[in-house]
């Protein structure tokens, strides 16, 4: 494979799953069951090579019946093995392109909820982030991809999408959905890879504006900061906190100041964008 030679090794895959020797072992099935899903992603790879050269040339029909072939035979071991748990990723990935290719968007979907929400795989966030992706491609309404992205958040807070998550909330204005970003943001911002990001802070403001312009907003903003009072301050608001913003993002030093005293009121913080003694 790594010299290209995608026919060779498909060869070679055939060879290893036509060997027997005596009555087949539980281990021998399983790895049957893995030889047959890997020759099929080889057969997705030589699909890939003869769309990208058809599509380029553009004779993309005049080939289709070469193409149909490598397609229903992946796809008879990508079913296969789509009924035994596990993490299969790149499989499923691969299954997915090749029936959107075909405009089959319906089993694409099918094949990606199985993926995502059958009980006996293992907990997967990647599954999540495909089914998200692929509405998203598919120009979903907002409702489907904030119920994804729920389920996302629960395995993963500190996600990448929870950004858009809380961007979704915030777009509906509803107090709940204010809620319910505000808390994503928090969740987020436990987590000291989110501390320096300047567009997770900036949301967080605009939550806060939110929640303060109706009537619960700030029992709801203590609520969830009573939680963190004895740690956040020396996650986010320490002296040095601020002395590394001011030199390396002035804007953050200034949105995390405007909200210091609103999320850890009473508290003697030293993180101010006033000018810090030398």
């Amino acid at each position: 494979m790594l010299h290209g030679q995608i026919e060779e090794a498909k060869q070679q895959l055939s060879v290893a799953e036509s060997w027997r020797y005596g009555k087949e072992s539980i281990s021998q099935h399983q790895r049957v069951k893995l030889i047959q899903a890997y020759r099929s992603l080889l057969d997705y790879m030589i699909w890939c090579d003869k769309k990208y050269t058809l599509t380029k040339n553009n004779s993309i029909e005049s080939d289709n019946q070469g193409m149909q072939t490598l397609f229903r035979q992946a796809s008879v071991n990508f079913k296969e093995l789509l009924r035994n748990p596990g993490v299969w990723d790149p499989f499923v990935l691969s299954y997915v392109e090749m029936l959107e290719f075909y405009e089959d968007y319906e089993e694409a979907l099918n094949v990606l909820n199985d993926y995502a929400y059958d009980n006996s795989f293992p907990p997967n966030p990647n599954a999540h982030v495909y089914i998200y992706q692929f509405l998203k491609r598919h120009n979903a309404s907002e409702k489907k991809l904030v119920k994804v992205l729920k389920n996302l958040h629960l395995l993963v807070p500190s996600h990448e999408l929870m950004l858009e998550y809380s961007f979704l909330l915030l777009q509906s204005e509803r107090t709940s959905d204010v809620r319910k970003a505000f808390a994503v943001l928090l969740d987020m911002l436990d987590f000291a890879c989110w501390r320096s990001n300047l567009d997770v802070w900036k949301s967080l403001q605009d939550a806060i504006h939110q929640l303060l312009s109706q009537n619960e907003g700030q029992m709801i903003i203590q609520e969830y900061m009573g939680l963190r009072k004895d740690w956040w301050p020396k996650l986010h608001f320490t002296r040095s906190h601020a002395k590394k913003d001011s030199e390396e993002n002035a804007k953050l030093l200034e949105v995390k100041a405007s909200l210091a005293e609103i999320l850890c009121p009473g508290r003697a913080l030293r993180y101010t964008a006033e000018p810090l003694p030398t």
